[in-house]
């Protein structure tokens, strides 16, 4: 049966393209959303983009042969219309004060339902779906966008074998694998006599292949499990140039990453810098304005990769000289500290870039920050998308779960989930109880 869906603002500034994916449906934007994406357009940051993206599209139907209030129909499917804003007056039943936006959008939807259409009320907004059921609307959260975190890729499985099949992987260095896996996926093969092994699966050659092995440690810094192994084998592998890796505070992720991107580009000279990134998202109450210029402002965002900077510092030279260590690197030129918002429009050939929390970032967010690697460039994504400080993403619909889902199973492509809190005992318990 044909639906009604009507489209919350914030539907359309997390997918500029969610107007295309309600198949054979009508798709009804009150006017009252379009006020508001013509007044997040003047915004210059990704709300902005995606205002002007979904304004644009709908102009481009606009013409003497179309309506928008009759509707449009759409190439991908759905049939579009504005609908007009109604009377209050005319549904008294209306339970809702109209003393915000969010609740007239919400009558809209209720006008409607009322002239009999099948209506569904899609938002992003939580408290807006509980107001939508209270009135006995159909209400869903905006999901084309969602991957599920608790069946996504983990990047690293388990597998019992004979002694033998170790044994003969440790003497030729490499076995046919006896089950089906993705792009880089590692394996811990595990017998009863307990020899184990630690593998990755090359899909080129359909085979499970040895870690890289490292001679000695990466700026001072040691693997101290299984996972951060792998970690580090797909973080020096420069024919991997996606990387992802989750998991909880104190797992190691952004020490990793920086300790990789040091020596690949202070030892091997093989990237031309790094390029460290953060979406400005504060956690928990914003201390508002910050003075002085766009590094002095950006300082204080990026204070957890300075810390982490410190301590690769410290592990090289001692804790005397790690000061003068941090100076020589931040000098050099070869560490380079931006915001999200400005990496748009950009093209960063030989980069090791770090884009760190990335779970506070949208699918479309992500698109944009990975189409700017050029060439020779490698894109590592650290976050743990169970903690998210973005009003409208949750597990399943941030950025760096979707990448997952969508680049499993590409040759260009490696995930590893660390679930083992190397910070400290206390970290480690802070993580498990709380």
């Amino acid at each position: 049966m044909r639906k009604t869906f009507v489209l919350d603002t914030n539907v359309l500034l997390h997918d500029p393209r969610a107007l295309k994916k309600f198949k054979d449906n009508d798709v009804v934007i009150p006017l009252i959303v379009l006020e508001e994406l013509d007044n997040y357009k003047k915004h210059h940051n990704e709300l902005g983009q995606n205002a002007r993206e979904v304004i644009r599209y709908i102009d481009s139907f606009k013409t003497e042969h179309k309506s928008l209030q009759k509707g449009i129909q759409l190439p991908e499917g759905p049939k579009l219309r504005v609908q007009l804003n109604g009377s209050p007056l005319k549904y008294k039943g209306f339970p809702l004060p109209l003393d915000r936006n969010s609740n007239k959008i919400l009558m809209m939807a209720y006008e409607l339902h009322h002239a009999g259409e099948k209506v569904v009320f899609v938002s992003k907004d939580f408290v807006s779906r509980v107001k939508a059921e209270a009135m006995s609307l159909n209400a869903e959260d905006y999901s084309a966008l969602h991957i599920s975190f608790d069946d996504m890729h983990r990047g690293v499985k388990k597998m019992h074998v004979e002694k033998a099949a170790i044994d003969l992987f440790y003497k030729d260095g490499k076995i046919t694998p006896m089950k089906d896996f993705l792009a880089n996926e590692y394996c811990i093969l595990q017998s009863a006599e307990n020899s184990s092994a630690v593998c990755k699966f090359n899909q080129k050659l359909s085979m499970l292949e040895p870690l890289i092995h490292i001679k000695k440690d990466i700026w001072g810094i040691q693997p101290l499990n299984v996972e951060q192994k792998c970690a580090v084998d797909l973080l020096i592998r420069d024919d991997i140039p996606l990387v992802s890796l989750l998991g909880p505070a104190g797992t190691g992720k952004t020490l990793m990453a920086l300790a990789c991107g040091m020596r690949k580009v202070f030892d091997e000279n093989t990237y031309s810098k790094i390029l460290v990134s953060r979406p400005i998202v504060p956690l928990g109450k914003d201390i508002g304005y910050l003075p002085g210029t766009k590094e002095e402002k950006l300082y204080h965002w990026m204070q957890p990769i300075y810390d982490n900077l410190e301590v690769l510092c410290q592990n090289i030279n001692g804790e005397d000289n790690g000061k003068s260590t941090m100076e020589w690197v931040m000098e050099s030129g070869k560490i380079e500290m931006e915001a999200v918002t400005y990496i748009r429009g950009r093209t960063l050939p030989k980069i090791y870039m770090i884009i760190d929390e990335a779970q506070n970032l949208t699918p479309h967010e992500m698109k944009t920050i990975i189409s700017r690697a050029g060439r020779g460039t490698k894109v590592i994504l650290t976050g743990d998308p169970t903690q998210i400080d973005n009003p409208y993403l949750d597990k399943d619909s941030n950025g760096l779960t979707y990448t997952i889902g969508k680049f499993k199973d590409q040759r260009l492509f490696g995930c590893i989930y660390l679930d083992k809190t190397e910070r400290s005992d206390l970290a480690a318990l802070a993580a498990e109880i709380m």
